[in-house]
């Protein structure tokens, strides 16, 4: 049996290093921010919808559900479980009324900002930790990491 090469074993490596890593690295700030911040946290696919529209804000059902990768009904059961709530809300389109784009409310901006404010404070206080190497290494790894993250997420727009 043949041995892998070099540059494959490297991927290897780097693929389950990844692979394991940002998923731990995801919850301990989720954690972190879950023991400061006053508001229930919404569920998964919930949060992932409500950030996608404070993005792009006026997106349409159809296009939250091809960027979150979700099929299009699911996405109308959380948009109505959130327009319920009042943390977003639909508006017709004026052209096609069978279009609703998104929009999120006041107070669902403002608790996404908060928790984006939380994200930023816990990563820099983490961040002043490293030392001047490890800095380095993390802020070239960024633009790499969102060149991955196109690969395996790529955009439709």
């Amino acid at each position: 049996m043949l041995e892998s090469s070099a540059p494959e074993q490297r991927i290897d490596r780097v693929a389950s290093e990844l692979a394991a890593c940002l998923p731990v690295l995801h919850r301990a700030l989720d954690r972190r921010i879950a023991r400061e911040y006053p508001h229930p946290k919404p569920p998964e696919g919930q949060l992932a919808l409500l950030r996608f529209v404070a993005q792009h804000e006026g997106a349409t059902v159809r296009e939250a559900a091809a960027a979150l990768l979700m099929k299009p009904n699911n996405v109308s059961a959380l948009v109505s479980q959130l327009t319920e709530r009042g943390e977003l809300e639909r508006r017709q389109d004026g052209a096609d009324k069978r279009i609703a784009h998104l929009h999120l409310t006041t107070s669902s901006r403002q608790r996404i900002a908060e928790v984006a404010t939380l994200e930023r404070r816990y990563l820099a206080q983490a961040l002043l930790s490293l030392t001047e190497g490890e800095m380095d290494a993390l802020g070239s790894a960024v633009g790499a990491l969102e060149a991955l993250t196109n690969r395996l997420h790529p955009s439709d727009g």
